[in-house]
C-alpha cells in the first residue's frame, strides 16, 4: 500500500541522523506506507535534490517533504524558507519532524507554512497516520481543476 494508494508520490527525508533515519523507514514500512523514499542529509543536499542540480538531475519531484529542522550546512527554518518562497516547490507539503519541542520553533515552522510539525521520538503509527492524512489532503487540494 502506497499513501492512500498514490503509487506515483515519492517523499523525500531530510535528516542528518542515521538511527532517526532508520527509525522513519521502520516507521513508514511498519504502517504499510511503501513510498519510495530518498534521503538527504543535510539542507544543501536537500534543496540540491528539489531543484535538481547534480548530482541529482534526474531526481524525482517528491510529493511531500519530512524536514528536519537542525540540520548541517542549512538548518531546516532555512529550506523550508527558501522551499515556500520558490514558486516551482512551494506547493510540496513539508512535514517537520524534530527533536525540538521549543515554541518558537513551532510557530516559527507554521509561519513559514508547514503543513504539520511533529517532535521525535515519534510513534510509528502517528507518524504514518499524518504522513497519509497530510498527503491525501495536499493531493486532493492542489490537483482541483480550476474555477
Amino acid at each position: 500500500m502506497t499513501v492512500d494508494g498514490a503509487s506515483g508520490i515519492e517523499i523525500l527525508l531530510v535528516e542528518d541522523s542515521q538511527t532517526d533515519v532508520l527509525m522513519t523507514r521502520e516507521a513508514l514500512a511498519n504502517s504499510k506506507v511503501l513510498n519510495r523514499l530518498h534521503v538527504v542529509e543535510d539542507g544543501e543536499q536537500a534543496l540540491t535534490f528539489l531543484r535538481r542540480r547534480p548530482p541529482y538531475e534526474d531526481a524525482p519531484r517528491p510529493g511531500l517533504i519530512l524536514l528536519d529542522l537542525n540540520l548541517p550546512k542549512k538548518n531546516g527554518r532555512e529550506v523550508l524558507s527558501e522551499v515556500k518562497a520558490d514558486e516551482s516547490l512551494r506547493t510540496i507539503p513539508i512535514v517537520v519532524l524534530t527533536t525540538s519541542k521549543n515554541e518558537e520553533d513551532v510557530t516559527g515552522a507554521y509561519g513559514l507554512h508547514a503543513n504539520c510539525y511533529i517532535t521525535k521520538p515519534v510513534e510509528f503509527e502517528k507518524l504514518a497516520d499524518v504522513v497519509r492524512q497530510v498527503h491525501q489532503f495536499w493531493f486532493c487540494v492542489v490537483t482541483l481543476p480550476p474555477a
